[in-house]
């Protein structure tokens, strides 16, 4: 499973917009078709527990494992 620091990565090599920070990153990213991802990373270091990963990758992210490994 990857870090919250992988995902914050991922999100900024992935022209995703910083749109707040406090406790959490707050990161959006407005698609072609007018769609708006929007998804939290956590400032912690650790490991993304799996069940919360699979959520954000399928449900924020909306990208596959594969794609976020290219580029994170």
């Amino acid at each position: 499973m990857p870090t919250w620091k992988e995902l914050k990565r991922f999100c900024e090599k992935d022209d995703w917009k910083l749109h707040k920070s406090t406790d959490h990153y707050y990161y959006r990213k407005h698609m072609d078709n007018g769609v708006l991802k929007r998804t939290k990373v956590s400032r912690g270091s650790k490991e993304i527990p799996r069940f919360l990963w699979k959520n954000i990758l399928e449900k924020q992210l909306q990208v596959t494992q594969e794609y976020f490994n290219r580029i994170k």
